[in-house]
């Protein structure tokens, strides 16, 4: 595995876990927000949603101007 691999599955390593880690606690947090407020309950699962888009639009846009795949 050459170092340009090698540092792509690290990336999707960290992204995987940090993301499977939230998704764990979603419900946690949700149902804590809940207590507050629904609109609150739904925006962090709104910002769960959109962030896990948004951290994979920058990675491909990175690789694409590395000339990558």
């Amino acid at each position: 595995m050459d170092r340009e691999n090698k540092n792509a599955a690290i990336a999707a390593l960290i992204i995987v876990v940090g993301f499977g880690l939230a998704a764990y606690w979603l419900p946690t947090i949700m149902l804590a927000l809940g207590n507050v407020s629904t609109v609150l309950a739904a925006a962090a699962a709104l910002l769960f949603g959109l962030g896990l888009f948004i951290v994979l639009w920058l990675r491909g846009r990175a690789q694409h101007r590395k000339g990558g795949r």
